[in-house]
């Protein structure tokens, strides 16, 4: 069995627990932009914030791409969250092969020269890369400028969270 078939099986006993109200219309209160690393599944809890509080956008990387404006737009803009987080990670698998490098294998390996993504946003230094994501989503505007924009280096190995200055 698949996983998928998997999960839609277990599914529909799952769902006799589901709260209804959890049906009405998001009101989140921050907007969290992490990595998709399932080792940062449980961030929202480590962080000890209620799910419907938490607009959690995911992507792999952390990276505040166009897709990631745009889901803070609307986070900002009409669902009305207040303040941006941005949880970047020790450890990140984008740290450990440059894009040329990904491009290049998926060439010989594909036979194919990519067309898209035009980059991978690999990066070498986690620190920098999380301010240079803050400097994006800062950057845009049509991202108030009062909305709080903060980031984080997440330690899979301790769930600790450490502030990264803007500068």
């Amino acid at each position: 069995m698949s996983i998928i078939d998997g999960a839609l099986n277990a599914n529909p006993a799952l769902a006799d627990g589901y709260d209804p109200a959890l049906g009405g219309r998001p009101a989140p209160k921050i907007a969290i932009v992490t990595c998709a690393d399932p080792r940062l599944t449980g961030v929202v809890r480590l962080l000890g914030l209620p799910d419907a509080d938490v607009d959690l956008i995911r992507n792999v990387g952390t990276v505040v791409d166009s897709d990631v404006v745009r889901s803070l737009v609307i986070s900002t803009r009409v669902l009305g969250t207040r303040e941006i987080m941005i949880i970047n990670h020790n450890e990140c698998g984008l740290s450990a092969f440059s894009g040329d490098e990904l491009a290049d294998r998926l060439g010989r390996e594909t036979g194919l020269v990519p067309v898209a993504p035009e980059t991978f946003f690999s990066f070498t230094d986690v620190e920098e890369n999380t301010r240079l994501q803050m400097r994006k989503a800062r950057s845009h505007p049509w991202i108030a400028a009062d909305i709080p924009i903060r980031g984080f280096i997440f330690d899979v190995h301790t769930g600790l969270l450490a502030e990264v200055s803007p500068d």
